[in-house]
């Protein structure tokens, strides 16, 4: 049951990407997969390697501790679709679409740990969940707002070359 799981994640994920790279703002989109993929991948490689989490079923289990499908496909795209719905909202606009996020991932993880051989938590929780998950859309959503101050500076610079 646990790879047919995996392989309906990884089939729905490959489906939603290339809806999500439609429009303008494609590098950004880019950029915001490909760094949350480093984030995701950096935060469960030391979570898997203090033992607090292990996934027993997971792809290339030779090679991967982490499940990469997780890391590298699913959280990714995930971050991609809430900074695009949260792009030009407010912070308590953002903290609230953060928690449609957060909440039902944390309490899915939750029901898979107790129901799956895909997560087994050794010193984690729902909270560690909520908390990392939350903290990662936030770390990625200050990137984005980062992106978009340099992209006012180089704005405001190429009009004054415009100008003369």
């Amino acid at each position: 049951m646990e790879k047919k799981l995996l392989n309906l994640l990884t089939s729905l994920c490959f489906i939603t990407l290339p809806f999500l790279f439609k429009g303008e703002k494609m590098r950004e989109n880019l950029l915001i997969l490909f760094s949350k993929g480093v984030l995701s991948t950096l935060i469960d490689a030391y979570v898997v390697g203090t033992k607090r989490v292990e996934y027993p079923v997971r792809p290339f289990p030779k090679v991967f501790k982490t499940n990469i499908i997780y890391d590298i496909l699913f959280f990714p795209i995930l971050s991609v679709i809430w900074v695009k719905i949260s792009y030009n909202d407010h912070f308590v606009k953002i903290l609230l679409k953060s928690l449609i996020f957060s909440v039902p991932m944390s309490l899915a993880q939750w029901f898979m740990e107790k129901n799956t051989r895909l997560f087994k938590w050794n010193q984690w929780s729902p909270l560690h969940t909520f908390v990392s998950v939350n903290f990662t859309l936030f770390t990625i959503r200050g990137f984005v707002g980062f992106i978009k101050f340099l992209d006012k500076i180089k704005a405001k610079g190429n009009e004054g070359i415009a100008d003369h």
